[in-house]
């Protein structure tokens, strides 16, 4: 008989109890970046998370001996139920020691959960959905994730596959260089062809009108990833909290918006990597470690190009090209050479097109698992 038990987080001690395995999942890891506990506990409130006024979730937790051994989250998200119409649930928060009798206890209890929520289908992982940290790594361990991007140990593939989960999509994160693209003559007379022929203008995120121009980004969002898999639209209040979170990080020159002879026709969200910065804090901001995110906010090397979207109308025209160069330029003059684009599905033909003519390289790659329920 298992000596393995699974209860529900009841309490803020067990939520914090929650938060905190994480710490002896990754002891000694070199590359995990450690979240900020302030950050969990609300993305976690179901009270206080906008996300939660049209879904629901449970969290679990195993124990063994007294122990803390495993953690999971099952979720039952209404808007992509509404959306897709496909009764599909998710799990994430997933983490777990080496053990596939503890994995399937938490798999097991996620299951249970959503079949009594009449939900045929479990995929994941999505922490809590595909609008936040998305997807397990499969491959690029070696390294630190960038902001806003999950990192897991390399044995939870196998927990997920012993179990029986398919994979349902995998995604990818590229690699961008400065001294590769730049000197791409091609590229640079592209772009500026394309410039020309729409009267293509690139503007940049004015703080002093940050709720008009969030009001674009909006606009572009819900449109341009529409049609992508497993899309899930943002509420006004979701976009409008993510922005007011994000608000004290974002460099203005990274967030970008294309207008072609006045129309608004693409928009780019791009952050400076403050995981560099997060590592180093050990999941506290306060008392004296917000003081890093501006002292040490010029030695960051790394960018990461969150959101990339042109109108589907206005696709194929090159738009994205403009983009990348305008952000491969500004991002320079921040003294930072590499980025990140991610995550990108690996059936978007158009995207994974337009980054291998950039000359990026697929360096990482996380999957979306799924099972039958």
């Amino acid at each position: 008989m298992s000596d393995i038990t699974i209860r529900t987080v009841q309490t803020k001690k067990d939520l914090m109890k929650f938060i905190r395995f994480q710490w002896e999942i990754y002891k000694g890891n070199p590359y995990w970046v450690p979240p900020l506990i302030m950050e969990r506990k609300k993305l976690l409130d179901k009270k206080k998370n906008p996300f939660f006024k049209e879904a629901d979730a449970e969290y679990f937790l195993a124990e063994r001996d007294g122990k803390i051994v495993g953690r999971i989250a099952a979720i039952k998200n209404d808007v992509h139920l509404k959306y897709h119409n496909d009764e599909t649930g998710f799990f994430g928060f997933f983490e777990s020691i080496n053990n596939q009798e503890v994995a399937n206890a938490l798999f097991d209890a996620a299951k249970k959960w959503l079949q009594e929520k009449g939900l045929k289908h479990m995929r994941g992982p999505a922490n809590p959905s595909s609008n936040d940290e998305y997807g397990m790594l499969m491959e690029g361990f070696d390294d630190s994730p960038r902001i806003l991007m999950p990192y897991n140990p390399e044995y939870f593939m196998n927990l997920c596959e012993n179990y029986g989960f398919k994979k349902a999509k995998d995604l990818y994160a590229w690699k961008i260089e400065n001294e590769k693209i730049s000197k791409s003559e091609k590229l640079k007379r592209g772009q500026e062809i394309v410039r020309k022929r729409y009267g293509l203008k690139i503007s940049q995120l004015e703080m002093k009108h940050f709720d008009k121009d969030l009001d674009k980004f909006k606009f572009v969002y819900n449109k341009a990833w529409a049609p992508n898999w497993g899309f899930v639209p943002l509420s006004e209040e979701q976009i409008d909290e993510m922005a007011k979170d994000l608000k004290p990080l974002v460099e203005p020159s990274l967030v970008l918006f294309a207008e072609a002879k006045g129309e608004l026709v693409g928009a780019a969200l791009v952050m400076m990597d403050y995981n560099e910065i997060f590592k180093e804090m050990n999941g506290r901001l306060f008392p004296f470690n917000f003081i890093k995110l501006y002292t040490k906010k010029k030695k960051i090397t790394w960018a990461r190009i969150l959101t990339l979207g042109i109108i589907p109308e206005h696709q194929k025209k090159g738009f994205d090209a403009v983009l990348y160069w305008e952000i491969l330029q500004r991002a320079a003059r921040l003294g930072i050479y590499r980025g990140e684009a991610s995550w990108v599905l690996e059936d978007n033909e158009m995207m994974n097109r337009g980054l291998h003519l950039m000359r990026a390289e697929i360096y990482k790659k996380y999957r979306i698992w799924e099972i039958d329920i």
